[in-house]
């Protein structure tokens, strides 16, 4: 696989993020970054850079969602954009939509106890929205298709970190453009999202990103290519390490419950250092390790006056 990696900036905390030009059949970048001035920046410099401009890119693959790898969809004018239909929803940014996600949000932090006051600032998505490009899918991709232009190149879908990740498994050179599944010094948080049915039903988000990283591991790949840091060589023992230490972390999530308490209880012992400035993520973590415990059956939850409460069985 011929590709080109380009580094750019973004504005959080993980730092940059990996665009990665391939040429093949077709010139096809996967992933963007986001919709910043000195994102375009970069990502012009870093084409130029492989000897291209941006109006030679004809096709745009987005990895997943989230706007430090969808958002300068806008910089390429003569392309296709492929993704998850779930992207598009984003893309289009429809007022239905939005509320959608909303009441899904507003819904699930009243079950998980979470203080009013922390509700309506958690759901202000508007600077998120800022990073996203505009323009539509052109084209969806599904699990197993073979991206155009590049022969032997498989889109395998594994949600977990966003409900629209997918990686690009390359036969010829089994290696993975693996967006945020994988990563050298970061483990990628399974995030709590609206499902891509669109309905009410929370997705078990870290019970599939389990999944999806044992999948990776089932491909026995030589080389993941990061959305994020450095190219990653030792997937199998990096994912075998990483589904360890969240069976720890599970481990610690039971202790905690010596008995019986809401998910904001749990994330405040879990993340007391944390949670208040990063509540959606801790709270994604708490809720993902409540998921593997109760899968196991080591404990329940019971809804007690529109709350959910947590024990050991």
């Amino acid at each position: 696989m011929n590709i080109h990696k380009i580094v750019i900036p973004t504005p959080y905390e993980i730092g940059d993020v990996n665009a990665f030009l391939v040429n093949g059949e077709a010139l096809t970048i996967f992933d963007v970054g986001p919709k910043t001035t000195e994102a375009y920046e970069a990502l012009k410099r870093g084409i130029r850079e492989a000897g291209y401009d941006l109006s030679d890119i004809e096709q745009v693959v987005l990895t997943h969602h989230h706007p430090d790898h969808a958002g300068w969809v806008d910089a390429f004018p003569n392309a296709n954009i492929l993704g998850h239909e779930y992207v598009d929803h984003w893309m289009r940014k429809e007022s239905q939509f939005i509320e959608y996600r909303n009441e899904f949000y507003r819904h699930y932090l009243k079950l998980q106890a979470v203080p009013e006051r922390y509700i309506e600032k958690f759901i202000d998505n508007r600077r998120e929205i800022s990073y996203f490009g505009t323009i539509p899918l052109t084209h969806f991709i599904n699990d197993g298709d073979q991206i155009p232009g590049h022969p032997g190149l498989k889109a395998i879908y594994t949600p977990g970190h966003a409900q629209s990740h997918f990686i690009f498994h390359d036969h010829k050179s089994n290696s993975v453009i693996g967006g945020d599944l994988l990563m050298e010094n970061v483990a990628p948080n399974p995030l709590i999202e609206p499902p891509v049915t669109l309905n009410f039903e929370r997705p078990k988000a870290f019970l599939q990103y389990q999944e999806s990283l044992l999948l990776l591991k089932n491909l026995q790949v030589d080389k993941v290519y990061a959305g994020h840091g450095n190219d990653v060589t030792n997937v199998n023992e990096l994912i075998s390490m990483r589904i360890k230490r969240d069976q720890l972390k599970a481990q610690s999530v039971y202790e905690i419950l010596s008995k019986p308490k809401t998910v904001m209880e749990v994330t405040s012992e879990l993340y007391a250092s944390i949670y208040k400035s990063q509540l959606g993520l801790t709270l994604s973590k708490t809720i993902g390790y409540l998921d593997q415990l109760e899968n196991e059956g080591l404990i329940k939850s019971e809804l007690n006056d529109d709350i959910l409460i947590y024990s050991r069985t």
